[in-house]
């Protein structure tokens, strides 16, 4: 069993790879390609002449053909020296390290909310399978999947901070507030427009794989011999039911990431994905690239972790 596995994450590791090195030539050449450029800050500073713009180029490497500018990032890149941010002049490493607090705090609230919710959703549709309450379920799943993001957002602000007042309208804390009841109320709606859009996509996964289980043999039999409801689905139904959720649990992460950008921005949520919108409106490549790159290889590692996990778990992979 060991062998199997360690061949299937050489495997995965091997494909990470090159999946990583695509992505880092696919960015390089987009982020390149846009309009405007580094430059074109500094080219609005008050005195800025076209000799002193030159001697900034050329300190900065923006004279020299766009391959071996990928080719120096990309060396640098595999010796650990991520650049520095053309707009703080700060490490790009320490500068995602000092975003990326926020964003796995409101990423994993928004996990627990969506999981939790599409975890009862999911077991409600199968165990009332053609019932009213299913109906109701689905109903409720396709339009919380049709919900923009930013939009969802705008409406929890509106009705649960301005006209209310219950909680913050954005940021990560009250100014001299570090209590941890302040950052809750902080988090709430960043962390509920990020979650409930997420439910149905949780639950029709339960759904699936719960209405499967309810279907075997061993549920009619441990059905007629008298087994209590609850115990059946303590039991039987939920593990069966979140065994296959752990791949899944992988895959999950680039959405989260790619809706944190529009909750971070909405309610300026000091996190990764608000500093990748940023650097990419001052056009601080090094800081993108370097968000790009680090997202990926969370992305790529959380997958291949929770295959492995998978993997071990599942007898029936084990064979």
């Amino acid at each position: 069993m060991a062998e199997g596995l360690f061949a299937f994450a050489a495997r995965r590791a091997g494909v990470n790879v090159l999946l990583l090195m695509l992505v880092s030539l696919t960015g390089f050449m987009l982020l390149h390609a846009t309009p405007g450029g580094p430059l074109a800050q500094f080219s609005l500073s008050p005195g800025m002449t076209t000799e002193r713009l030159n001697q900034i180029a050329h300190s900065m490497g923006l004279d020299q053909p766009l391959w071996l500018q990928y080719v120096k990032w990309l060396g640098g890149l595999l010796k650990g020296d991520w650049g520095h941010s053309y707009r703080d002049h700060a490490p790009v490493l320490s500068i995602i390290v000092a975003h990326l607090g926020a964003t796995v705090e409101l990423g994993l609230a928004s996990l627990v909310i969506s999981f939790l919710g599409g975890l009862a959703m999911g077991l409600i549709g199968a165990l009332r399978a053609g019932e009213a309450i299913d109906a109701l379920c689905s109903l409720v799943g396709v339009i919380l999947l049709s919900l923009p993001t930013f939009w969802l957002g705008l409406v929890f602000i509106y009705f649960l901070s301005v006209r209310t007042g219950w909680f913050p309208a954005g940021g990560l804390m009250a100014p001299g507030d570090a209590s941890a009841s302040d950052r809750l109320r902080h988090l709430a709606l960043p962390a509920m427009t990020l979650g409930l859009v997420s439910i149905p996509v949780w639950g029709a996964y339960v759904r699936a794989f719960a209405g499967d289980t309810l279907n075997q043999d061993h549920i009619r039999t441990a059905r007629a011999l008298g087994v209590p409801g609850w115990r059946i689905v303590l039991r039987r139904v939920l593990p069966a039911a979140l065994l296959p959720l752990i791949p899944i649990a992988g895959v999950y992460l680039p959405t989260l990431l790619s809706g944190a950008l529009v909750t971070e921005t909405v309610f300026t949520w000091p996190g990764v994905g608000r500093l990748f919108l940023d650097s990419l409106q001052y056009r601080d490549y090094p800081v993108a690239l370097g968000v790009l790159m680090f997202s990926a290889v969370l992305v790529l590692i959380c997958s291949l972790a929770a295959e492995l996990l998978h993997h071990a778990a599942d007898p029936r992979l084990r064979a």
